[in-house]
C-alpha cells in the first residue's frame, strides 16, 4: 500500500515551522466523520464460528469470514538509531498477514512531531503489506493533538485509509469529568482546550478516554486509553470500534498484536 497523498509524506529534514504548517494542512484535509465502506458491527475479535455460536436469533446471519473487515494494528519500536514499523492484519479472530520494516532514524523525539520520527518505518511497512486494509488502528494519537494531526491522522490522511488512534497517555485536551476510578466500559469526552490551536472552539470533542478494562477490587486500578479519530472515522465510532476490538485486555487486539510483533522484530535484529 503506497501513499495516496505523497505531498503529506513527512520530511524529517524540514524545519519545525514547516512541519507544524504541514500538520495544519493535514488536519484541514482530514475527515473526522464516518466515511468507510464496512459495517462497524462486523468488526470483532471473534471468528465466524464464534459469531455463529453466540448468535441468539438463529434467523440472523453473521458475516462470513470474507465479509469481515480487515483491521490492521500499527506499532513502532526502536533500535538505537533505527525504527521498526510493525503491522498486523487481523480479520475476525485470525491474523492473516504481518509486515514490518526497519529504517534509520532521521529525527529526534519531539512531542507533537512524532509522526516525523515514526512515519518512515510505518510507511515502509505498509508498502510491504499485501492485503488492502479497511481500518488501521495506530498506537498513538489522532485528533487528540495540538494541531489535530497526530500519528493516526497523519498516516490516515497520507494513505487515505480509515484510521483510529489509541494512546496510553493524554497529550492535550480537557476531560469533561474526572478520570479517576472509572468503571469498565465508561467513556469520557475529551474536548479541545487552549493547547489545541486548530480547533474551532473549546466545545469540540476531539476524542474519548475509554475504560476498556478495570479491576473489580478497588485495591488496583487500570488507567483508560485515549481514543481519537484519525481519518474517515468519527470520534464516537472510533470509541465504539476500539471497544469492540478489545479482547479482555486494556489495548485493542490489533495494536496489542502489533506491539508484540514489533518486539519480536526488534529481538531478531538485536541478535
Amino acid at each position: 500500500m503506497e501513499p495516496a497523498r505523497p505531498a503529506f509524506v513527512p520530511d524529517p529534514s524540514a524545519s519545525r515551522e514547516t512541519m507544524e504548517t504541514l500538520q495544519r494542512e493535514i488536519a484541514a484535509t482530514a475527515t473526522f466523520s464516518d466515511d468507510f465502506g464496512f459495517d462497524p458491527a462486523a468488526v470483532s475479535t471473534a471468528d465466524t464460528h464464534t459469531l455463529d455460536a453466540i448468535t441468539d436469533d438463529r434467523t440472523a446471519t453473521s458475516p462470513s469470514h470474507d465479509d469481515q473487515p480487515i483491521v490492521v494494528g500499527v506499532d513502532q519500536a526502536f533500535l538505537d538509531d533505527r525504527a521498526v514499523g510493525a503491522i498486523v492484519a487481523f480479520r475476525g479472530g485470525e491474523v492473516i498477514e504481518r509486515a514490518h520494516a526497519v529504517v534509520d532514524l532521521e529525527f529526534p523525539y519531539v512531542p507533537g512531531l512524532l509522526s516525523f520520527r515514526e512515519a518512515g518505518a510505518i510507511l515502509a511497512a505498509f508498502e510491504r503489506l499485501d492485503v488492502e486494509p479497511d481500518l488501521a488502528v495506530f498506537d498513538g494519537s489522532g485528533r487528540i493533538h495540538y494541531r489535530e494531526a497526530g500519528l493516526a491522522t497523519h498516516m490516515g490522511v497520507t494513505l487515505d485509509l480509515p484510521a483510529v488512534g489509541v494512546a496510553k497517555g493524554l497529550l492535550c485536551g480537557a476531560p469533561q469529568r474526572s478520570l479517576d476510578d472509572l468503571s469498565e466500559g465508561t467513556r469520557v469526552a475529551i474536548t479541545a482546550d487552549d493547547s489545541v490551536e486548530t480547533a474551532d472552539d473549546t466545545d469540540t470533542v476531539i476524542g474519548y478516554a475509554l475504560q476498556t478494562r478495570q479491576y473489580d477490587s478497588g485495591n488496583r486500578y487500570i488507567n483508560p486509553v485515549y481514543v481519537s479519530a484519525g481519518h474517515r472515522v468519527g470520534s464516537e465510532t472510533a470509541a465504539d470500534l476500539v471497544e469492540r476490538l478489545c479482547n479482555g485486555y486494556k489495548l485493542p487486539e490489533p495494536t496489542r498484536l502489533a506491539d508484540s510483533y514489533a518486539d519480536e522484530v526488534k529481538r531478531d535484529h538485536d541478535d
